[in-house]
């Protein structure tokens, strides 16, 4: 669901109404495009598949599991899986073992993606409880695949790099720093983190371009 395109141009034109500072920042680099995932099971089993390694590797791990467990994955049908399956589809002991936690949530009905908490706090305990899930994985699925717009990953490096420069702060401020300076950001928060992915991208490229030899 995530975001939408409208609502991201929604959410930014009121945060550079408060901000002249974010307000330049949109003008230098223009708006993000929505950041969109399926919200349920299939997303979150793909963040601990992909957890910790490139995104080749990731993608190579994906089909050899869908392979083996279906396409899309039943949960079910990883919890049948053997060990030595999911072993060779390239997960690791540990994320084997998150894998299955996530299933057995599922298919116990304890973790209901259609009935998460409207709550964004009690929707982020819900999922962190499940074994391999932490709190920015939860804020990442809440963002993308429910499209909740006050979702603030403050924990992330390039959120916090990216707010630090756009807002003109010297050096990186701590995540418990950045909670605190984006209280005044409510309740667009969301909009903002997916904006300073945006504007990191624009400063690698920028960055990139003019270390190219001529």
């Amino acid at each position: 669901m995530g975001i939408s395109a409208e609502t991201l141009k929604t959410s930014l034109d009121a945060l550079a109404a408060r901000e002249p500072r974010i307000a330049a920042a949109l003008a230098r680099v223009g708006y993000p495009e929505p950041r969109i995932s399926e919200p349920g099971y299939q997303t979150l089993l793909r963040a601990i598949v992909g957890q910790q390694v490139s995104i080749k590797a990731a993608a190579s791990m994906w089909a050899k599991l869908t392979a083996i467990v279906g396409d899309p994955p039943a949960p079910e049908q990883l919890l049948a899986a053997s060990d030595e399956a999911l072993r060779a589809a390239g997960l690791s002991r540990q994320k084997a073992s998150y894998a299955r936690s996530l299933a057995e949530e599922v298919v116990s009905g304890r973790l209901d993606f259609a009935n998460l908490p409207e709550d964004d706090e009690e929707a982020i305990a819900e999922l962190v409880r499940v074994k391999g899930i932490g709190r920015w994985t939860a804020e990442v699925y809440l963002l993308f695949a429910e499209g909740r717009t006050d979702i603030w990953p403050a924990g992330d490096l390039a959120v916090q790099i990216e707010a630090g420069a756009i807002i003109g702060l010297e050096g990186k401020p701590t995540e418990k720093a950045l909670r605190a300076l984006a209280e005044a950001w409510r309740p667009h928060r969301g909009a903002f983190a997916i904006f300073t992915w945006h504007h990191r991208r624009h400063a690698l490229q920028s960055r990139n371009a003019s270390e190219a030899p001529v």
